[in-house]
């Protein structure tokens, strides 16, 4: 998730700087393991995957002079968990990468609510102006508990279906529910005090 303070990549940029990376494993995975079968295009897909990772922060750099805190947990993870990947040729540490993201998420969210704060307003503070202090902490209990979703439906998924479906599902349906679920809590922002008018663009947090 990239933050949308001034001088933040927004809309299309901020969209393209996280999912980016996620689609050119998918496409690289695809093509790799279509020429050379299911356990290279994974090496291949991750390898994509950790410079795609790498160039999207060296865009986020030189076009918006920053990289994002969670761009760089983002990245870290996906370095760390891709060079497992690929050391051990075993898919399982790239797959697991999307839990401990998720999970660390949820787990910041709970922490910022027990202790009387919201931390996505320190995120997203600049784009949903107005928002009441009661709305920062729903919304922030809202994405915590989807978070936690997330990290469930991956270790399903991980645990039950081929790698080829589970990174279909990651890629397609994991974006898809998280622009869904932000829709969905549109309503609860308008009704504690988002000026529509003023309000930047909410892109969801990501999927990778």
């Amino acid at each position: 998730m990239t933050d949308t303070a001034p001088g933040a990549p927004r809309g299309l940029a901020n969209f393209a700087l996280d999912f980016g990376p996620l689609l050119a494993f998918f496409l690289a995975y695809k093509i790799g393991s279509g020429w050379y079968g299911g356990l290279i295009g994974t090496l291949i897909g991750t390898g994509i995957f950790m410079a795609a990772v790498l160039i999207a922060m060296a865009c986020s750099l030189h076009f918006y002079r920053r990289v994002s805190p969670m761009m760089w947990i983002s990245a870290v993870l996906v370095i760390g968990f891709g060079g497992l990947t690929i050391y051990f040729r075993d898919p399982a540490f790239i797959q697991i990468k999307p839990t401990l993201i998720y999970v660390g998420f949820a787990a910041l969210l709970f922490a910022g609510l027990a202790a009387g704060r919201s931390l996505l307003k320190y995120v997203f503070g600049p784009v949903f102006p107005g928002l009441s202090e009661d709305g920062w902490r729903k919304i922030s209990r809202n994405w915590a508990l989807f978070f936690l979703a997330m990290a469930i439906g991956n270790e399903v998924l991980r645990a039950t279906v081929s790698f080829d479906t589970w990174l279909t599902v990651k890629v397609w349906g994991f974006t898809a529910a998280a622009f869904v679920f932000a829709l969905a809590n549109v309503p609860l922002l308008l009704r504690h005090g988002l000026e529509i008018e003023e309000a930047g663009d909410p892109t969801p947090p990501p999927t990778q």
